[in-house]
């Protein structure tokens, strides 16, 4: 017997997530995975190496409580969001039987970790204009324990409607949890969900440093839930998610002068997005532009593929959204330095539609 044939069957036919990393490239123009642009600089203060860290460091759990605007009890901090997607389903999805639901186009790890996990997972095709369809949700909300909404959407930009997720969560009270996906939500803060958890007993929010923290390569995502919720991702989480550099980056990520330096880069990240948006409007091979409230847009280009190799050939490197449900044609620019927004008008300018 081959070691293959030793691995869970689900894990053989598995496609794993295309993270921006694994896709690889040459470039010195990164606009794929959508990072802050410049590295934030940190002085490690801890010199505890010797000794496992706390579980939920105390620091980081507080500041971010404070931040969000909920209990400190409320909040889990884990691997990045990543690991709250799966934690989420490991405490609640039972596998074989349980299933979730996600509605593309959206976010690739949904999918990702209920099929690891052994965990069905159902679809519902967004609407035309990426909103919700809550009717075909309704319909196939049987044996569904959890619900993954990203809001704003990766890889769309747009917020889905508060309405919609009033509805949703009123016809899943009692069954299953919706989790709103707010990986993105500093760069528009008043659509943040947090202030219905105590009205949404079976509401959670997913956070993380990677985006307007500046912290991708921290590995830092948190977990906004009512205390119930919390104490289950509690029993499955792994007993050090989080290292000691990690934790004291965080924190002091986190303290109140590191909330205001996240608000002024969100500031200056929505006037380069502004500025790009423009630029790009009167590019000939640019089909639409499409509104944005986060740190990237998508863009329906003509001859995608090709612009897309013409640029990953000049070390600009996009991300491609051709295979998506609805994304035919879009590719996805994620907001740069003022240098990287004019390397990305340049090139496509020259492209001969």
């Amino acid at each position: 017997m081959s070691i293959e044939e030793l691995a869970r069957a689900n894990v053989r036919t598995l496609v794993p997530y295309q993270s921006a990393r694994r896709l690889g490239g040459k470039g010195d123009v990164w606009l794929n995975a959508n990072e802050y642009p410049t590295p934030v600089e940190y002085e490690l203060s801890a010199q505890t190496l010797n000794r496992y860290p706390e579980c939920q460091p105390a620091a980081v759990i507080n500041n971010y409580a404070q931040y969000a605007g909920v209990k400190a009890e409320q909040v889990l901090v884990s691997r990045g969001a990543d690991e709250g997607i799966e934690l989420l389903i490991r405490a609640f999805c039972e596998p074989g039987q349980d299933a979730v639901l996600f509605c593309p186009p959206t976010y690739g790890m949904y999918s990702v970790s209920a099929e690891t996990l052994g965990v069905e997972y159902r679809t519902v095709p967004a609407l035309e204009n990426w909103q919700l369809d809550l009717q075909a949700i309704a319909d196939k909300l049987d044996g569904v324990k959890v619900v993954y909404v990203c809001s704003p959407n990766n890889p769309t930009g747009q917020i889905v409607n508060p309405q919609d997720f009033r509805v949703l969560l009123e016809m899943t009270r009692d069954k299953a949890l919706v989790v709103a996906d707010e990986a993105y939500i500093e760069f528009c803060p008043q659509a943040s969900l947090v202030g219905w958890l105590e009205e949404y007993p079976h509401l959670v929010i997913l956070r993380t440093l990677s985006k307007a923290f500046a912290l991708a390569g921290l590995r830092c995502g948190f977990t906004l839930a009512n205390e119930e919720i919390i104490r289950l991702l509690l029993k499955v989480i792994a007993p050090y998610p989080l290292s000691t550099p990690v934790a004291d980056i965080a924190a002091q990520a986190t303290s109140p002068q590191g909330i205001l330096a996240m608000r002024e880069r969100v500031a200056a990240i929505l006037d380069e997005r502004q500025y790009l948006v423009n630029a790009l409007k009167n590019i000939p091979c640019v089909e639409q532009v499409f509104p944005s409230e986060t740190n990237y847009i998508l863009v329906r280009i003509t001859a995608s593929s090709a612009v897309f190799k013409s640029l990953w050939d000049q070390g600009i490197i996009l991300r491609d959204q051709n295979k998506q449900p609805s994304l035919s044609g879009c590719l996805r620019i994620t907001i740069g330095t003022r240098e990287e927004s004019q390397r990305v008008i340049d090139a496509l300018s020259a492209e001969k539609v």
